[in-house]
């Protein structure tokens, strides 16, 4: 085999490893609406701050903030109770989220939505990846994200809030102060990149 046809081969077998080693667990189904995937545009998503979010190789990504403050997503539908399945790629320094029940779609915040952080470097590393800050802690080993794809399962139901990391449950507990409201995906500093964003009502 020519060095051409070796290259060839390990960009096909890299892709499909790439491809089948989170997506296997899509959820299927009644009731699941696709918020992103390989075919989507970003027509049902608002932009807040600046950043060079951009659909490239069927993934939504950014890696590079214009200003100071962080870059989000909107989502323009307001959810209630839900279950929500996110599959992303982070490198180690990336600080992003996912951002639910957001009381207004232009102030985009930790005190204003639940924030699902995406953030293995935290200062405080209770409230980093996998953790939903403020509200509920992550305990050691802390999860980790970077350098891989990863699938995060938000489900939202009255007061309980749950969050599922690569299968294991990081977050299991319950809080009164948002009922209803936007999602939003966060850009704040290296490389994000969603796959498979997708919503089921409750």
């Amino acid at each position: 085999m020519n060095l051409y046809s070796k290259k060839r081969w390990f960009v096909i077998i890299s892709a499909f490893i790439l491809i089948s080693c989170v997506s296997v667990n899509r959820p299927s189904g009644d009731g699941w609406i696709t918020l992103f995937d390989r075919a989507s545009n970003l027509n049902q998503w608002t932009q807040v701050a600046s950043a060079n979010w951009r659909i490239q190789y069927g993934q939504l990504q950014a890696d590079f903030l214009n200003g100071k403050d962080p870059s989000y997503l909107v989502n323009k539908t307001k959810y209630k109770d839900f279950q929500m399945y996110v599959e992303f790629w982070a490198d180690e320094q990336t600080n992003s989220g996912v951002f639910v029940r957001c009381k207004s779609a232009e102030k985009i915040d930790a005190v204003g939505c639940y924030e699902v952080n995406i953030w293995d470097t935290r200062p405080d590393p209770s409230y980093g990846t996998a953790a939903i800050v403020d509200v509920a802690k992550v305990k050691e080993p802390y999860p980790k994200a970077g350098g891989k794809w990863n699938v995060m399962e938000i489900t939202v139901k009255g007061n309980q809030l749950m969050v599922k990391f690569n299968g294991e449950i990081t977050v299991n507990t319950a809080d009164n102060r948002l009922s209803e409201g936007y999602i939003a995906l966060q850009y704040g500093s290296g490389i994000i990149k969603f796959r498979n964003v997708m919503i089921k009502n409750l």
